[in-house]
């Protein structure tokens, strides 16, 4: 799985406190942490989707099963897309950035 710091999957590396700053403290059966998994699948489906990939039907069902985990809460997905949305639009930030210092011609003595 793609990942920015190689340590942590794209989406997951996008709540460090310097990127976009989540919770990212929860431990597995905790609601918080169900909650950073759907952020962090979710993310992936949307840059896979603006990208073109097909991840086939495996992504929804890993969705489908973090969202029955937090299912009491309503709102859980709808606050879920919104950070996954926050999430893609720092990775196209970031891959922005780099794609511009990658173009900028260099500085030539005069």
């Amino acid at each position: 799985m793609p990942s920015i710091d190689g340590r942590k999957p794209l989406g997951h590396a996008t709540g460090h406190k310097d990127r976009l700053n989540r919770d990212l403290t929860g431990k597995f059966g905790d609601r918080s942490y169900a909650a950073e998994e759907l952020i962090a699948e979710l993310t992936a489906a949307f840059v896979c989707a603006e990208w073109g990939i097909d991840m086939g039907e495996a992504p929804a069902a890993y969705i489908d099963h973090w969202v029955s985990l937090l299912s009491q809460k309503e709102t859980a997905i709808v606050t879920a897309a919104s950070a996954a949305s926050k999430a893609v639009e720092w990775l196209r930030g970031a891959v922005s950035a780099e794609e511009a210092d990658e173009e900028e011609p260099a500085l030539e003595a005069a």
